[in-house]
């Protein structure tokens, strides 16, 4: 049993998977190739960590799941390269900016993917 409570809600799932949709495009972009299963694990403990999030074996496979699922079908105009996607991010790069069309349309889509 974890020594933490579980403790996301319904929009700080949402903000986690988008978070992880995210990063399978970032790496797309710059790499041509997804995430491995390891980037994708290491990208959730980092926004775990920046946000105080805990959560269970279980969630967090099914948003692992979610996001490889997503990430290709999301229809949005990512920029192609590494200045451009950058730009996209807060200061300390680890922070998606949600003021940016791109984020708000990736956000939309992960809402609308989750169960209600």
């Amino acid at each position: 049993m974890s020594q933490w409570p579980h403790n996301l809600d319904s929009e700080a799932r949402a903000e986690l998977l988008c978070y992880l949709v995210v990063s399978q495009l970032t790496a797309l972009a710059l790499t041509g190739a997804w995430l491995t299963v390891d980037n994708l694990v290491e990208s959730m403990q980092i926004w775990l960590r920046a946000n105080g999030g805990s959560t269970n074996w279980q969630d967090r496979l099914a948003l692992a799941h979610a996001a490889e699922e997503l990430a290709p079908r999301v229809a949005i105009d990512f920029p192609p390269d590494e200045r451009g996607i950058a730009a996209l991010f807060g200061v300390d790069r680890w922070q998606l900016d949600y003021r940016s069309p791109v984020f708000q349309s990736v956000y939309r889509a992960c809402v609308a993917h989750l169960p209600r």
